[in-house]
């Protein structure tokens, strides 16, 4: 498995999109619902922020993935369309209690909470995503959490707060292959860094899921995506997704290559081969998808009634 993963060679800034990767034009009454809910809280999502192909049919269907502390990232990442810049500090202390409120008025059982990188802040935001958690589950104790992180640093004390309130899934994405890591993330975020996250989640709670994402069609080969592969299951990593980089725009990396749908299949069947509990994997995949979220929801709730049953059992002397 040493070859890329592409088609044959071209000039790929002048190739034009292949026809799997045509994308619905939002529109209709939830897509409008909601964009005015989130523009009247001030609220941002991930789906607009980083122009989400899936937008149209997550927004269609109530879905959103929030994204939290602002539209700004610290970081510079050369694949991600969300605006970088220093936001000083600068954040919305009602904004945990504002995500509360309008996923109630959603009526949503499976919430993705994420966030932009927030360098400039002391504890870079964990806190802050840690009380959002909080405030989700006093507003529906049934609710399923799943959350979609920066690094952190990789500090464990950071990590550690957004871990112990107790989030369903935890997710933090390793993105690309090792090799090509310095080339399309941010200097601060690094491939072993990434992987340490998520060993440091699973530690803490052996009981959260953990998950991460991959983009394919940036030159990576073969070997080098087993390879990411091998190692998010040394970590215990749960959950994979692999989906098809697009270019924002003209100053972000351009696309090496278009993934085929047979090649994306094939990921997924390796992956499950391989032990992972879920992968999902197509063209339009994100780290947050839909089909990926009814799976974690039907699995959470397994787990929960098993916990139920046990706390039960041990309450009436069973066991």
């Amino acid at each position: 498995m040493s070859e890329p993963s592409q088609l044959p060679p071209h000039s790929p800034s002048k190739t034009a999109k292949p026809h799997w990767l045509k994308i619905r034009p939002p529109s209709g009454e939830n897509y409008l619902e909601l964009k005015k809910l989130l523009r009247d809280l001030n609220l941002y999502t991930v789906c607009e922020e980083a122009r989400c192909p899936n937008v149209a049919e997550c927004w269609g269907g109530g879905t959103a993935t929030f994204m939290l502390m602002g539209d700004t990232c610290t970081r510079g990442c050369k694949f991600c369309a969300v605006k970088t810049g220093n936001p000083r500090g600068k954040i919305d202390e009602q904004e945990p209690k504002k995500v509360a409120y309008a996923i109630s008025k959603l009526g949503l059982r499976y919430v993705v909470i994420t966030s932009v990188d927030r360098d400039d802040l002391p504890d870079h935001g964990s806190g802050h995503f840690a009380e959002t958690i909080s405030n989700l589950k006093i507003h529906d104790p049934e609710l399923m959490i799943e959350v979609l992180t920066p690094d952190f640093l990789g500090n464990k004390e950071w990590i550690s707060k957004i871990v112990r309130a107790s989030p369903d899934v935890y997710a933090h994405n390793i993105e690309t292959v090792e090799r090509l890591t310095p080339k399309v993330r941010d200097r601060r975020a690094t491939y072993a860094q990434s992987l340490s996250v998520l060993k440091m989640a699973k530690e803490i709670n052996p009981h959260c899921y953990t998950k991460s994402s991959i983009m394919l069609g940036l030159g990576e080969t073969d070997d080098e995506i087993q390879k990411t592969l091998e190692d998010l299951s040394s970590v215990g990593c749960n959950v994979v997704t692999f989906g098809q980089y697009l270019q924002p725009t003209a100053r972000h990396l351009k696309v090496h290559s278009y993934i085929t749908p047979e090649k994306f299949e094939m990921w997924k069947k390796i992956s499950e081969d391989m032990g992972f509990l879920y992968a999902a994997s197509g063209p339009l995949v994100r780290s947050s998808y839909r089909a990926g979220e009814f799976f974690m929801e039907g699995i959470i709730k397994k787990q929960r009634q098993r916990l139920t049953q046990f706390t039960g059992e041990i309450q009436n002397g069973v066991i």
